[in-house]
């Protein structure tokens, strides 16, 4: 067989770093690790072609030499899936889809016209696609319940990618998480057992990327590294060595639950393995919001306490927030603004809340007859789409807040507060070296580019930048490559506000940083 894998173009996101990527002469933040992993269970006398279409596309010649097309798809990467599947109708080719967004959504793939859904997780369901292939079937869907023993995962075929165009490698250590919040997909799609690789089976994967001469930030991709905390410290006690025998020649970002902050030992270790940042899921500092959507674990000790032990442990700090929670009170924008702010957290993801399918939120939502069907992140795929459900509190002034809160969050000035504050507040790493999160040359014409337009072209915060360009340099050396990083990432979110804000004017029909026409608010009341 011959198979050409692709995987599908993201539009502009929060996570996308558009503009970012081009001053850093990159293509995509990170790669797909799923695809990749793919790749490597399918049959090895199979003639593979791999495309990231965020890095380079594919040739009509690929789409000829073909037999079968392999995609795999997240919910942002709707528009361009579903137009792959078309084009391989067009070609006569079947295609095989994948990946988080079929497997919550199947209808779509297969009115667009997939021939093969392999759902779920691949371990499973790639053997019993093989075996439907092998017998000659033209089409099937290939699903199961049961979750696969992640020790038996294979290394990923990073050799693939074009990692030069990439901003950070990506591993997967674990899947699944213990805890149960209401909103979130991953409980549903893996399960809230955390099942994790051995040790011995990540290094093999980290000394694969080290044999390919990658040097550089990798992010372990789970959705909560420490969810089971006991195979995470095995990790650590061994990753630990690991690092020091090479000169750590990576730095480490992953995802992970604020109660993070009860271990110190914990802390330590991934300092010692060479973390340098973590994403936390704080969603709201409106205790009754965080009971009400089921998210306890925030709620044992103070968040802002728990983000300053976390700083102080080596760590910056990213962090998602939510607005529309069920009995939420007015000013939830306002209350997320002060935590931001008091936690100088620079890159705060700031959403609506979306009933994402087969969650407890949308069951419920389901049962309470509140669910609009005909809208949602589904149809949109970001942050800024106004959710899929009616909400307890007006939607305009939800849609309002939104727009304000993200509004302020990324003007220039409170932008740059929050990296230069950030920066100051983490504890300095000893094990990390200054260039090893950006390559670099790369590194150098970044801060070249990055000069010209925050430092001189662009007016507005041209001061305050190099004040605090000068206090890091003189005061945090070590921190003068990742204040540039952030700084210039924030050339990206600049940009991106003013899209959030065009979408949710789109959504209620006037730009929700002006005055809402009376008109317009009794009609979105009555629609709401």
């Amino acid at each position: 067989m011959k198979a050409l894998l692709l995987y599908p173009q993201f539009p502009k996101t929060f996570w996308s770093y558009d503009r970012f990527m081009e001053l850093a002469g990159l293509k995509a933040t990170i790669p797909p690790l799923g695809i990749l992993t793919v790749a490597a269970l399918l049959p090895k006398e199979w003639e593979i072609r791999f495309y990231d279409r965020n890095v380079s596309p594919e040739t009509d010649a690929d789409w000829e030499w073909c037999d079968i097309v392999i995609l795999s798809a997240m919910l942002a990467q709707k528009e361009d899936f579903h137009e792959l599947i078309r084009k391989g109708d067009r070609f006569g080719k079947k295609v095989a889809v994948g990946g988080p967004y079929p497997t919550s959504v199947p209808e779509p793939a297969l009115q667009n016209g997939a021939d093969y859904l392999i759902l779920d997780e691949g371990e499973i369901t790639i053997p019993m696609f093989l075996e439907a292939i092998a017998q000659g079937q033209e089409q099937g869907t290939f699903r199961t319940s049961e979750k696969p023993d992640v020790t038996t995962s294979p290394i990923p075929r990073f050799e693939l990618l074009q990692r030069d165009q990439y901003l950070m490698m990506a591993i997967q250590f674990s899947r699944g998480c213990p805890f149960n919040c209401e909103f979130c997909d991953i409980i549903s799609l893996y399960g809230r057992k955390s099942r994790t690789k051995e040790p011995g089976q990540t290094l093999a994967e980290l000394q694969s990327l080290y044999d390919l001469g990658w040097r550089g930030s990798i992010f372990i991709v789970d959705d909560n590294f420490i969810g089971n905390q006991r195979n995470v410290k095995r990790l650590l006690r061994e990753l630990i060595p690991w690092m020091e025998a090479r000169n750590y020649p990576f730095t480490f970002l992953t995802e992970a639950s604020v109660n993070l902050a009860e271990d110190t030992e914990l802390l330590d270790l991934m300092a010692q393995a060479g973390f340098y940042g973590v994403f936390l899921g704080i969603e709201t500092p409106d205790q009754d919001s965080l009971q009400v959507t089921r998210k306890q674990q925030n709620t044992r000790n103070p968040l802002i306490e728990a983000c300053r032990t976390i700083n102080e442990a080596g760590l910056l700090i990213y962090a998602g927030f939510i607005l529309g929670f069920d009995g939420e009170r007015a000013g939830a924008g306002d209350r997320i603004r002060a935590f931001v702010e008091a936690t100088s957290i620079p890159q705060p993801m700031l959403g609506v809340l979306q009933a994402l399918p087969n969650t407890a939120l949308w069951q419920r939502l389901e049962k309470e007859e509140r669910l609009l069907q005909s809208q949602g992140i589904t149809e949109v795929g970001d942050q800024n789409c106004l959710m899929n459900f009616v909400p307890t509190r007006p939607l305009v002034e939800i849609a309002q807040e939104y727009a304000h809160t993200l509004w302020y969050l990324y003007e220039p000035k409170n932008y740059l507060r929050r990296c230069f504050e950030q920066c100051l507040n983490i504890t300095a790493n000893p094990r990390l070296h200054q260039n090893v999160h950006f390559p670099l040359g790369k590194s150098l014409n970044l801060t070249a580019r990055l000069f010209w337009i925050r430092g001189i072209y662009q007016e507005g915060a041209r001061r305050q930048f190099w004040q605090q360009f000068w206090a890091i340099a003189t005061q945090k050396p070590q921190f003068l490559n990742l204040y540039i990083g952030l700084c210039a990432a924030g050339e990206h979110f600049l940009e991106y506000r003013t899209l959030a804000r065009e979408r949710i004017t789109q959504q209620i029909g006037f730009d929700p940083l002006g005055e809402a026409p009376a008109s317009q608010e009794r009609e979105l009341a009555v629609a709401g």
